[in-house]
């Protein structure tokens, strides 16, 4: 199954272009990275794809289902139970645990008991973070936290994961082995679609798109290698 964009457009009041007529779908399994310059619209096309943000005009398909006219009650059943979110920061409750946070996302769908424990710990242990779980965030490094924050998205078992720049706050080392991780979650069978900047992301991912101005194009890896290394243009003819 898939998450298809079809036509989507989207614009905001003071006029900045969140998306032209842009069409995307995903496969199982697959790892993709929306990649451009600051304001080029791969965060606005991100935030429709996880029903974060309504479109002006298109469609929004999860499982063939069409889901960008769900109700609001409808939209946030569907996000909790279907779709996984990981951003820049990993915002983890500071009051918490690794394994209390991560338990949260189940509370919200009303699991508890012996599986939500269950499912914290094989979440936790995916992330090689069992280790950790009774650590609060401010006892856990940046890359920690992140891994939390992965699981957290995870332990729902989601088809879907969202990413917005996650390696956005971390070295260069802790932010690939963000990516690695990503990467063997895609291959586990959870689709994962990114925006990034990390110029290390490209060895990662399964397909590359390059957005600019609200529009998508397909770029060769090595067009994109240069613009990300070098700034070098890219053909969006």
């Amino acid at each position: 199954m898939a998450i298809e964009l079809r036509g989507i457009s989207k614009r905001y009041p003071n006029g900045a272009i969140g998306a032209i007529d842009v069409d995307i779908r995903t496969k199982d399994g697959e790892f993709i990275a929306l990649f451009g310059p600051s304001g080029s619209g791969k965060t606005s096309l991100l935030q429709i794809a996880g029903l974060l943000l309504r479109p002006d005009s298109g469609e929004v398909l999860i499982d063939g289902e069409r889901v960008d006219e769900l109700s609001e009650s409808g939209t946030a059943t569907l996000r909790r139970s279907r779709l996984g979110f990981v951003f820049q920061s990993a915002s983890l409750l500071p009051l918490l645990s690794a394994a209390e946070n991560v338990d949260v996302s189940l509370r919200l769908l009303g699991v508890g008991g012996r599986k939500a424990r269950e499912r914290v710990v094989h979440a936790l242990d995916a992330v090689a973070m069992v280790d950790r779980a009774h650590h609060r965030p401010d006892e856990l490094s940046g890359g920690e936290q992140q891994r939390v924050s992965i699981a957290r998205a995870l332990v729902h078992e989601p088809g879907y994961i969202l990413a917005d720049e996650p390696t956005g706050e971390l070295d260069t080392t802790t932010g690939a082995s963000i990516l690695e991780l990503l990467q063997r979650v895609a291959k586990s069978g959870t689709t994962v679609l990114m925006a990034s900047h990390d110029p290390a992301a490209i060895r990662f991912v399964d397909r590359a798109l390059f957005v600019t101005d609200g529009t998508l194009h397909a770029p060769t890896r090595r067009e994109l290698e240069l613009w990300l290394t070098e700034g070098a243009a890219i053909n969006t003819r």
